[in-house]
């Protein structure tokens, strides 16, 4: 791994090469055709520039942005915090409270990505009241690439919530402690998600092979 490494050029050079371009071409077309497309666009890349490469110790991976108007915020499952709880972000704090403890009564995480926990969606923009609708476009092929980064990195936590989530698993391969379980969904939670412990887990872990674990409480 290259010491002067950063997010900051991985961006640059991922933006350059030809699949990008069709990222492009659909946000513009989209917009054309009078979609709003979430999150603004200066936070497409908010999740690299809060958590430093070098400083990741957990990746949190989502699938795509929340796709209510002016809810999502570039982090996954996070908004700002003036904004209600969505709904599965409740149950990933229901689960916390279960498992660690903590009680949280705010919706923004920015205090987790500045810890080091990279809250990544695999696709960055979505339009609004259509998820999934850039799941396909490339931003697949850009997620894939920053994970494939990531696993040069030793003993970090990976949190893989729901079948989008755990398919990425085989990016993964080095030593790296891996969190699986159902999505934190209302529709999903009750099949595995509660009860799993990934917060307590991770901890344990980051407090054996890294300098400290994270502290979840946000307010």
């Amino acid at each position: 791994m290259k010491d002067n490494f950063s997010w900051e050029n991985f961006i640059s050079r991922e933006t350059a090469k030809d699949y990008f371009k069709d990222i492009k071409f659909k946000l513009i077309s989209d917009h054309k055709e009078g979609h709003k497309i979430f999150p603004n666009p200066k936070s497409f890349f908010r999740a690299f520039q809060l958590c430093p490469f070098q400083n990741t110790k957990v990746v949190i991976l989502g699938q795509d942005p929340y796709h209510t108007r002016d809810v999502a915020d570039g982090l996954a499952f996070s908004t700002e915090s003036q904004n209600p709880i969505p709904p599965s972000l409740k149950n990933i704090f229901k689960e916390m409270h279960d498992d660690i403890g903590v009680e949280n009564n705010s919706p923004d995480l920015t205090k987790w990505a500045d810890q080091g926990v990279l809250l990544l969606n695999t696709s960055l923009s979505v339009c609004e009241g259509l998820p999934n609708s850039h799941s396909k476009i490339g931003w697949e092929i850009f997620t894939d690439a920053a994970l494939r980064e990531l696993n040069q990195l030793n003993h970090v936590v990976y949190i893989l919530w729901g079948a989008h989530a755990r398919s990425k698993k085989k990016l993964i391969t080095n030593s790296s402690l891996i969190l699986e379980a159902t999505h934190p969904s209302p529709l999903s939670a009750h099949k595995g998600f509660f009860g799993s412990n990934h917060f307590s887990k991770a901890n344990e872990y980051l407090t054996r092979f890294r300098d400290s674990a994270i502290n979840w409480q946000l307010d």
